[in-house]
């Protein structure tokens, strides 16, 4: 069924929107109360058609046709604004919007636009379903994941003379867009600080991303034995040199396994006290179709929680797979 998303701050003003909609038209209406909520419900499928505001909190109608357009996210874009100024209708539409209407809308006025641009006969997009990832490949990414990872806590662990709690890994072959829901735990404890670090092999290439809750620093410092005051700069070292160490260990030991050599490039902050859906949002663009690895470390004893994401571009595991056949022949 054709779906339809009112992201509007005002209770009012969705249920006025949604009020002079086609009676006779069969959709699905669903509501955002900003730009931010609205980009996860576009996620979700949620939105064939957007009506959207231009001045709310958190995440302004401009800002969301911005993020719309950077992650290339299907659908069409209606502003229903009371902003009338010239420069308005020229910014929204320049940014991809089909039209903007004048608030408060009018079933008339809303109906003429909806059959200006052929909306009321329109139909959903199809939903592509990935392709499942293979059980058997699955195992044999997580085992020798697993053998790499060792090898990083081990690093982690006579550098910072504490237990490391290793996890166990999480492999699935994702879209980008399906991220944010893989980072459900990170998301859930607060703001976060990460960094990425590309690296490039033959004919496999992907980021590392790293990320550290912004709780974890000041047990990190105490472990380090760093004094004084953690600022911004401080927190951007640790979390650099924890890294380090565990992006470099755990690509070398899994580069050994494939008998291949990585090369990686400068560290790239991604984001400083952010929530990790909105780091996530920022660079979206940077990441497509990924084998997505997920390693959660934690130090015994203190409050540590540094994540690490390997995301593999989808063409990498033919060479990959190539190089791990001899785990998956049959005895």
């Amino acid at each position: 069924m054709f779906s339809v998303l009112v992201c509007d701050d005002s209770l009012v003003a969705r249920k006025q929107v949604a009020k002079c909609l086609p009676q006779d038209w069969e959709v699905a209406v669903h509501f955002a109360k900003n730009g931010q909520e609205a980009l996860v419900a576009l996620k979700e499928r949620k939105g064939d058609l957007l009506l959207l505001d231009l001045n709310m909190p958190i995440l302004d109608g401009y800002g969301t046709l911005e993020a719309i357009k950077a992650e290339g996210l299907s659908t069409k874009v209606i502003v229903i604004s009371g902003d009338i100024q010239p420069e308005a209708y020229d910014r929204v539409t320049a940014l991809g919007a089909l039209d903007f209407i004048r608030k408060p809308v009018s079933p008339q006025t809303l109906a003429e636009v909806l059959d200006k641009f052929d909306i009321l006969h329109s139909e959903p997009e199809p939903v592509v379903e990935a392709a499942p990832l293979d059980p058997d490949i699955r195992d044999c990414y997580q085992e020798i994941t697993n053998i790499a990872m060792g090898q990083a806590g081990d690093h982690l662990a006579r550098i910072m003379n504490v237990f490391v709690r290793l996890p166990i890994p999480n492999v699935n072959l994702i879209e980008v867009s399906e991220l944010h829901m893989m980072l459900s735990d990170i998301e859930s404890h607060e703001q976060v600080t990460a960094v990425c670090q590309g690296f490039l092999g033959p004919g496999i290439s992907g980021e590392a991303i790293c990320i550290l809750s912004d709780s974890s620093f000041e047990d990190v410092a105490k472990i380090l034995n760093v004094e004084g005051e953690v600022d911004d700069q401080l927190q951007l070292e640790l979390l650099m040199d924890a890294a380090s160490i565990l992006i470099g260990t755990c690509l070398t030991g899994l580069a050994v396994q494939m008998d291949v050599n990585f090369s990686q490039g400068h560290p790239i902050v991604l984001g400083q006290h952010r929530a990790i859906t909105e780091i996530i949002s920022m660079n979206q663009i940077r990441w497509k179709r990924t084998l997505a690895i997920e390693l959660s470390y934690g130090l015994e004893g203190y409050n540590v929680q540094c994540d690490l994401i390997l995301l593999f571009t989808e063409e990498s595991m033919k060479m990959m797979n190539s190089k791990l056949a001899h785990l998956l022949e049959d005895f």
